[in-house]
């Protein structure tokens, strides 16, 4: 009897193939959905209600170009966007390898802390955060040192399908138990000057910074090693997993307005103590058993975020140390590429650890100085993915169509016009 293998028709439906052939996408959304969804979507929806569910959805169009760049660029060449940045000179490179460390050890702190603080609803007995940032900085090691792209590729689906399923059965939950609104409660709105500083951390951040495009490329050229990946496919991924960010943006968004919204009750400035109100309200409003539920969602969230930062990070400075040493022209640079992973994700995760440990005080400064720095760099990266993929040379079916074009230029209008507005709001208000 013939192999199987050798007709596509015999290995199952379309379906199933289609749902084979997911993976960077989906660990594209599972880093996506941390504080951008579950902190500053919530809180966009508990202070301002549904006003701004348009504007989510306008900025995850307008970055959508930019994002998808990494598909383009990497299906059509061979090579992630980190080979381009090298390509365009080092200078680009070194930049972006040393924002990737930055961004990296902090954010990594961050989302182990707030792992750790949510961890901790489901501990039969009571550790200290130090020791519970460490058991989840250790979990995602052993998950990823056992499979590297594999297990965080099964990993980022499970936890994605728990997310979504959870969350959307939350809302249907709060929908059934409408909250008490109190009269005098503030309705502010968001198009004031007060507001100028929320929106543009918000949208900045919506659904990531420009920069996670290149962890998608290099997941997806790692795929492409390990099975058979055509632009179509490759690009149907990309937009199932970017689609599903800006739909859970906007249940997020819907959780906040139907949970806090017009209930006057005054929010968390920190995005760990907003996560426990969040957690708190919704057991007081529904019931002591929703507690573990809204603690699953965002805890899934998080952790999510946490283990495709350590993995996507660790991968693209890995990459960046590997260009920057050596000549990319070398036959064996694919195979000298993994003795530089597992070294950085030691290195990323024993430093976040000693943040935490050390300087645990200091950790909110130096993450407003990483989210500060991603959102001024956000429009850079942008415009360089725009170039990548408009000179390279790339089949008909990735290259940029005329309405991709005016896509694109609205989106560089947009990220840039937001940088200058957050400039002149921060230094001249």
């Amino acid at each position: 009897m013939e192999n199987a293998a050798a007709y596509p028709s015999l290995q199952g439906s379309s379906l199933s193939r289609a749902i084979k052939s997911l993976g960077p996408g989906i660990m594209m959304a599972a880093a996506a959905v941390g504080g951008s969804h579950l902190v500053a979507s919530t809180k966009a929806g508990a202070i301002y209600g549904w006003q701004l569910a348009a504007l989510i959805l306008l900025v995850n169009l307008f970055k959508y170009p930019f994002f998808r760049a990494g598909v383009q660029y990497t299906m059509g060449t061979g090579e992630c966007l980190v080979h381009g940045y090298a390509q365009l000179g080092k200078p680009y490179l070194w930049i972006f390898m040393l924002l990737s460390i930055i961004s990296a050890v902090i954010n990594t702190a961050a989302l182990t802390l707030f792992s750790a603080s949510l961890l901790g609803y489901f501990m039969p007995f009571e550790l200290s955060s130090l020791a519970l940032s460490t058991i989840v900085v250790a979990t995602c090691l052993i998950i990823l040192f056992a499979g590297h792209y594999k297990a965080l590729d099964s990993l980022a689906k499970i936890i994605m399908a728990i997310l979504t399923i959870a969350t959307l059965s939350a809302v249907v939950i709060a929908i059934g138990h409408p909250v008490a609104t109190v009269a005098d409660a503030p309705d502010p709105s968001p198009w004031t000057l007060a507001a100028i500083g929320f929106l543009v951390v918000t949208m900045g951040w919506m659904p990531a910074p420009i920069e996670i495009s290149s962890l998608t490329s290099i997941w997806l050229k790692n795929q492409c090693t390990q099975q058979d990946v055509t632009p179509k496919s490759a690009l149907f991924d990309f937009n199932v997993g970017y689609i599903g960010t800006a739909i859970l943006a906007i249940v997020f968004l819907a959780l906040g307005a139907l949970l806090i919204h017009g209930t006057g009750t005054e929010l968390s400035k920190s995005g760990i103590g907003f996560t426990h109100q969040l957690v708190n309200l919704y057991a007081s409003t529904i019931g002591e058993w929703a507690r573990y539920l809204i603690a699953v969602i965002a805890f899934f969230c998080i952790f999510g975020s946490t283990i495709t930062v350590i993995d996507g990070y660790s991968r693209v400075i890995a990459e960046s140390q590997r260009l920057l040493k050596q000549d990319t022209a070398d036959k064996k640079a694919d195979e000298k590429k993994h003795r530089y992973l597992s070294p950085w994700m030691l290195i990323v995760s024993v430093a976040a650890l000693s943040i935490l440990a050390f300087a645990k005080s200091a950790l909110l400064p130096m993450l407003n100085f990483a989210m500060i720095m991603a959102f001024v760099t956000t429009p850079v990266f942008a415009l360089l993915n725009y170039i990548l993929v408009t000179r390279t040379p790339l089949p008909e079916s990735l290259s940029l169509g005329p309405k991709m074009k005016w896509l694109s230029i609205a989106g560089l209008i947009y990220l840039f016009g937001f940088l200058a507005l957050f400039l002149w709001w921060k230094w001249f208000m």
